[in-house]
C-alpha cells in the first residue's frame, strides 16, 4: 500500500489507483495530520510514504527514524505527466525493493538509500 501525503497531486493518486495500486490519501481522509502520525500510519502494515515534503528526509536523517519507507518526489508541475510515468514504472518493477529505503525521484534520476 502507498500512503500519499497531503501534498501529492490528485492526478498522481488517480493514476496510481487506475494502475491497480492501493493508495491511501491523507488529503482525502486525514487532512492536517502531522508527520509523526503519518509515520505511525505507515508502519503497520508497512506502507510506502509518497511525499513532496522535505521534512520526511529530516525525520529519517536528523531524527534517526529508520523503520519507514519514503518516496520523495521532486519535480515541477509542468512535469507531472513525466513523473507519473516514472513513478508507475518504478512501483511496478521495484516496489518491494523500496521498503526500508529513502528514495528520491526526479524526472532525470532515481536515488535510493537503504537505512
Amino acid at each position: 500500500m502507498i500512503l500519499a501525503d497531503e501534498n501529492i497531486d490528485h492526478k498522481l493518486i488517480k493514476e496510481l489507483r487506475l494502475a491497480g495500486f492501493d493508495v491511501f490519501s491523507i488529503y482525502e481522509s486525514r487532512r492536517g495530520s502531522p508527520d509523526e502520525s503519518i509515520i505511525e500510519m505507515s508502519r503497520n502494515p508497512p506502507k510506502i510514504i509518497l511525499t513532496e515534503d522535505k521534512d520526511f528526509g529530516e525525520w529519517v536523517y536528523a531524527h534517526n527514524v529508520k523503520d519507514i519507507s519514503v518516496l520523495f518526489l521532486r519535480y515541477h508541475f509542468k512535469d507531472t505527466d513525466s513523473i507519473v510515468k516514472i513513478l508507475l514504472e518504478l512501483l511496478s518493477k521495484q516496489r518491494e525493493n523500496l521498503f526500508g529505503h529513502f528514495t528520491t525521484v526526479t524526472i532525470h534520476k532515481i536515488r535510493s538509500r537503504p537505512f
